[in-house]
C-alpha cells in the first residue's frame, strides 16, 4: 500500500513539473507586458531581467507554503487517505482546468484554482465524514476563517489593485504630465527613490525574513532598522536617479527594468505555491505517515501539518530552475498574450472584444457623469487639467502601446501590492492585481476614448467573468473527482492519472501544431505605427486588398459547399456552414474597424477621397456574406426536414451554374491579385451575362412552380430563394468591382502594385 501512494506523491510531483513549466508560460504576461508594451527594452533583454527575479522569487516563496499545508482545512480531522484524495483530486483539476480554458480562449488564474480546488475538494471529504457519522461540523473540518480571509484577499486585490493604479497612475499624470521630458530635470530623481525605496521594502525586507539561511539574529536586526533602512534607501537612490539623469541615462527605464524583476520576483514567490505547494504537503504527509502510521492510511490523522513548513531550499531552487527554463524557451513566452497591452493601449487599435450591454450604460453613465463634473467645475480648473492631461503631446518609442511613466506605475505598483500580500501569508493573484493595475491607470491616462471604451470595458468585464468562472468551475470539478476517488479508491485514482497523462500529451501536442494566427496582423501595426503617411495609403491598399481577398475566397469556398450540401442532402455540411458563416460576420465586423482606424491615418485630403469607396467594398462583402447566409438558413431546414430533394434536371442547371459563379469568383481573386484595373471592364459585362442566365433561370423555376407538381412545390421554393440570391450577390461581386477599381484610379496607379508592394511590406514591417 506505501508503494501505492508513493507513486501518487512522484504522480503529484510530475503534475508539478508540468505545472510550473505551463504556469509560468501562461503567466509571463504578468510581468512582461508593461515593459513590452512601453518598449523599455528589447525582448531578450526584459527576459534576462524577469528571469533573474523569477529564480531569486522561487527561492524566497517558503512561507506561502502554509496555505496548502492547513490554509483551507484543519489536518488534524483528516486522515492520510483523506488528504491523498484531496491533493490528487487538486493537481487533476487543475491540469483539467488548464487545458480547457487554453482550448477556448478564456482568462484563468492559478491562484484562483488552487484556492477553490482546495475548498471544494476539502467541502466535499467534509460532507462524506459527516455522512459517514463523524461528530465533527464544518467549523471543525474547514479552516473556515482563513479560507475566508484568502478568498476576500483573492477578489478584494480587483478593486484594491484598480483604485489604486488609478489613483497613483492621476497623480503621476499631474506631476510629469505626457510631455514627461519637460517635467523630468529635478522630478525624476524623487520618482526613481520613492520607486526603487519600494521595490527593496517589499521585495527585500518582507521577502528576505522567509529564506531558509536566514538566521534569527539577522531577522532581528533587519525587523528593529526597518525604517532606518527605508530612510538610507530613499535617500541612496533618489541620489543614484538623479545622478543617472545628469548622466543622460533613460531613468525611466531603469525604473521599468527593475519593476519587471519586481514583478517577476513577487509572481514567483506569490504563486509558487500554486505550483509545487499541493505535491509538497503530499509529500511531508507520506513521509509522517511512514514514520508514525503503522499503514493505516484511513485511521491515521496528519495533525503535523499544521507545523510551519520547512521546504528544503534545493526543491525551491530546482522550481526556480525550471520556471527561468521555461520562460527562456517556451514559445507561448514569445508570443505573450496581447489581451492586456491592447485593452491599455494608449492608441485605437485592434480591439479584441466586441460591445456588451452593460458596458454601453456604463459608458453612458461615465458620460453623463463626466459632463456634470465639467459643469460645475471653474474654467480655470479644467484649463489646468486639460494642458496636464493633453494626450496628443504622448511621448512612445515607435511602436509602443503606451508611455514608459504608466509602464513604470504599472510594474513597481503591481509587484508592491502583490508582495505585500506574500508578507502577510495572502496568496494574492498575480494575474487578477497586474491586470487590474493596468486597467487602472489606463483609465486614468484617458486610454479609454469614445469609440474605444465601450470594447476595453466589455474585456475588463469578459475577462472578470472569467475569473468567477474558473473559481466556480475549479469548486466543483475537484469536488466531483475527490467524491470519485473517495467512493471509487486505488482504480479510479489510476483511470485520473492516466486520464491527466492523455491531456497533457493531446494539450502539447495541439500547441504544437498549432499556427500563429497575429501573423496577419503585422501589416495593419505597421500602418498604424508608421509616422510617413506618404507610405500608409499604399501599405493600406495593400492591406484592403488582402483582407477582401480572403473573404471572397472564402465566400466562393462556401457557396460551392452550402449549393452542393443541398444537391446532396447533407444536413450536417450546412450545419457547420452556418456556424462559420455566423463567425465570419465578426471576422468582416472586425476587419472593417482596423481599416477604418487605419484610415485616420491617411493624409485627410486622401482619406476624404478614399472612404467612400472603402465603405463600399465593404458594405458589399457584407452583402455577399448576408446572400450566402439566407441560401444555407433555407436549404438547412428544408433538409434538415427531409423534404423531397432537387429534382435531377434542376440539380444540373445548379451544377453549370455554380461552376459559372465559381469561375466569376476566380477571375475576381486573379483580377485583385494582378492589380490590373483595366480587365475590370470585362469581368463587369461578364457579370451582367451571368446575371441574365440566372434571370432566365429563375424565371424558368418561377414558371414551373405555377405550372408544375404540387410534390415539388416546397424545394422549388428553396431552388427559387436560392437562384434570387445568387443573383443578388453576382451584383454586388460587379458593384464591388466598380469600388475596387476607384480605390486603385488613375492618380494613384504609378504607386506599387500589390506585388511590387510586398517589398515594400517587408522592409517596413522590418523596421517596426
Amino acid at each position: 500500500m506505501e508503494i501505492l501512494f508513493l507513486c501518487i506523491v512522484i504522480f503529484l510531483f510530475l503534475l508539478a513539473v508540468f505545472d510550473l513549466s505551463v504556469g509560468i508560460s501562461n503567466d509571463a504576461v504578468n510581468f512582461l507586458n508593461s515593459a513590452i508594451g512601453s518598449k523599455a527594452a528589447s525582448f531578450k533583454r526584459v527576459l534576462i531581467v524577469a528571469s533573474i527575479g523569477v529564480f531569486i522569487g522561487a527561492a524566497m516563496s517558503n512561507g506561502m507554503m502554509e496555505i496548502a499545508r492547513h490554509g483551507i482545512f484543519r489536518p488534524e480531522h483528516f486522515s492520510f487517505y483523506d488528504l491523498i484524495c484531496i491533493f490528487m483530486a487538486v493537481m487533476v483539476t487543475d491540469i483539467i482546468l488548464l487545458d480547457i480554458f487554453n482550448s477556448i480562449g478564456m482568462p484563468t488564474s492559478t491562484t484562483v484554482s488552487m484556492v477553490f480546488e482546495l475548498l471544494g475538494a476539502t467541502f466535499v471529504v467534509a460532507l462524506i465524514k459527516m455522512a459517514g457519522g463523524s461528530d465533527f461540523g464544518f467549523n471543525d473540518l474547514l479552516n473556515t476563517e482563513k479560507a475566508l480571509s484568502v478568498i476576500l484577499g483573492i477578489f478584494l486585490s480587483v478593486a484594491i489593485a484598480f483604485v489604486f493604479g488609478t489613483i497613483v497612475q492621476f497623480l503621476s499624470r499631474m506631476i510629469f504630465s505626457f510631455n514627461y521630458r519637460s517635467n523630468l530635470k529635478w522630478k525624476i530623481g524623487i520618482f526613481g527613490g520613492i520607486c526603487s525605496t519600494a521595490i527593496v521594502y517589499f521585495l527585500l525586507i518582507k521577502g528576505i525574513k522567509d529564506l531558509s539561511f536566514m538566521t534569527p539574529e539577522l531577522k532581528a536586526w533587519i525587523q528593529d532598522n526597518t525604517g532606518m533602512i527605508i530612510a538610507c534607501c530613499l535617500v541612496g537612490f533618489t541620489a543614484l536617479m538623479q545622478l543617472l539623469h545628469i548622466c543622460k541615462v533613460n531613468v525611466l527605464k531603469v525604473i521599468v527594468l527593475m519593476g519587471t524583476f519586481a514583478l517577476a520576483m513577487a509572481f514567483a514567490g506569490n504563486d509558487l505555491v500554486n505550483f509545487i505547494g499541493v505535491p509538497l504537503s503530499g509529500l511531508a504527509s507520506y513521509q509522517d505517515f511512514v514514520t508514525n502510521g503503522n499503514g493505516d492510511a484511513n485511521g491515521f490523522m496528519m495533525q503535523s501539518l499544521n507545523d510551519p513548513a520547512k521546504t528544503p531550499i534545493y526543491f525551491l531552487i530546482g522550481a526556480g530552475v525550471i520556471m527561468v527554463v521555461s520562460l527562456a524557451t517556451s514559445k507561448k513566452a514569445r508570443n505573450v498574450a496581447k489581451t492586456e497591452i491592447g485593452l491599455g493601449s494608449q492608441q485605437e487599435g485592434d480591439e479584441m472584444f466586441g460591445s456588451s450591454r452593460i458596458a454601453r450604460r456604463l459608458v453612458r453613465w461615465v458620460i453623463s457623469l463626466l459632463e456634470w463634473v465639467r459643469s460645475v467645475t471653474p474654467a480655470n480648473v479644467r484649463r489646468w487639467f486639460n494642458k496636464r492631461f493633453n494626450v496628443d503631446e504622448t511621448i512612445m518609442d515607435q511602436g509602443a502601446a503606451f508611455d514608459l511613466i504608466r509602464g513604470s506605475i504599472n510594474l513597481v505598483l503591481a509587484g508592491a501590492l502583490i508582495a505585500l500580500g506574500t508578507s502577510l501569508k495572502l496568496p494574492l493573484s498575480t494575474t487578477f492585481v497586474t491586470f487590474m493595475v493596468a486597467m487602472g491607470t489606463s483609465l486614468a491616462d484617458r486610454a479609454w476614448g469614445r469609440e474605444s471604451a465601450v470594447f476595453r470595458i466589455t474585456g475588463v468585464i469578459s475577462v472578470i467573468g472569467g475569473w468567477f468562472l474558473t473559481a466556480g468551475a475549479a469548486f466543483i470539478g475537484a469536488g466531483i473527482i475527490v467524491a470519485a476517488m473517495h467512493y471509487g479508491g486505488h482504480w479510479v485514482m489510476l483511470l485520473l492519472a492516466v486520464t491527466t497523462i492523455l491531456i497533457i500529451i493531446r494539450s502539447n501536442r495541439r500547441f504544437g501544431n498549432k499556427k500563429d494566427l497575429e501573423n496577419g496582423d503585422a501589416l495593419f501595426q505597421a500602418i498604424i505605427s508608421s509616422p510617413d503617411k506618404n507610405q500608409t495609403w499604399p501599405l493600406l491598399l495593400m492591406y484592403i486588398t488582402e483582407q477582401q481577398q480572403s473573404f471572397l475566397a472564402y465566400a466562393e469556398e462556401k457557396y460551392r459547399t452550402i449549393t452542393a450540401a443541398f444537391i446532396n442532402e447533407n444536413a450536417g455540411a450546412l450545419s457547420k456552414a452556418e456556424s462559420s458563416l455566423t463567425k465570419h460576420k465578426t471576422i468582416l465586423k472586425n476587419a472593417r474597424r482596423k481599416e477604418t482606424l487605419c484610415l485616420r491615418h491617411l493624409k485627410r485630403e486622401m482619406a476624404i477621397e478614399k472612404s467612400t469607396w472603402f465603405y463600399l467594398s465593404n458594405n458589399l462583402c457584407m452583402n455577399i456574406l448576408y446572400n450566402l447566409r439566407r441560401i444555407n438558413e433555407v436549404c438547412k431546414e428544408h433538409v434538415e426536414n427531409n423534404f423531397m430533394p432537387l429534382p435531377a434536371h434542376y440539380a444540373n442547371e445548379c451544377e453549370l451554374l455554380r461552376t459559372r459563379i465559381s469561375t466569376l469568383f476566380n477571375d475576381t481573386l486573379q483580377l485583385m491579385k494582378s492589380g490590373d484595373v483595366e480587365a475590370i471592364t470585362i469581368l463587369r459585362r461578364h457579370c451582367e451575362e451571368i446575371k441574365d442566365v440566372v434571370s432566365d433561370t429563375y424565371h424558368r423555376a418561377h414558371d414551373h412552380l405555377r405550372d408544375g407538381d404540387t410534390s415539388t412545390m416546397a424545394v422549388t421554393y428553396v431552388y427559387v430563394n436560392m437562384l434570387q440570391e445568387t443573383q443578388e450577390m453576382v451584383s454586388s461581386i460587379r458593384k464591388y468591382l466598380r469600388a475596387f477599381a476607384k480605390l486603385r484610379d488613375s492618380e494613384f496607379r504609378s504607386r506599387p502594385a500589390l506585388k511590387a508592394g510586398i517589398g515594400v511590406n517587408a522592409r517596413t514591417l522590418e523596421q517596426a
